[in-house]
């Protein structure tokens, strides 16, 4: 019934509740969520406060299908992130990495998005 997790997932939904603890988004700075898969690359803009989505994007999009979760790509999907973040006024956010390395297709992603104006 339940699917067992490897040792790696294990780890990593550790980490991501460690830092759950103290990553909290609000109305003022809201969190911004990456879940990255072998496929595709999602991130969320939420506000705990209410507990209410503000903004979201992945590559499950028509406007991004061509991108796939590489360091290149992930630049890209951050910088679109940010954009529409803009459109929504929202200018500081709270990064939450959920549990995977601030390396690689994660650090990128959020690269791009600063790179679009967007302060952690």
């Amino acid at each position: 019934m339940f699917k067992k997790l490897s040792d790696k997932q294990r780890k990593r939904l550790h980490r991501k509740v460690h830092i759950r603890k103290t990553v909290y988004g609000t109305a003022e700075r809201p969190r911004m969520t990456v879940y990255r898969s072998n496929k595709n690359l999602y991130v969320q803009v939420v506000n705990d406060d209410e507990g209410k989505t503000l903004a979201a994007i992945s590559t499950m999009e028509k406007d991004f299908a061509s991108l796939k979760p590489t360091v290149a790509d992930a630049a890209k999907l951050g910088e679109a992130m940010g954009a529409r973040l803009k459109e929504k006024n929202i200018t500081t956010i709270v990064f939450d990495r959920n549990g995977y390395l601030y390396h690689g297709v994660v650090k990128a992603l959020a690269d791009g998005t600063r790179k679009a104006g967007i302060q952690f």
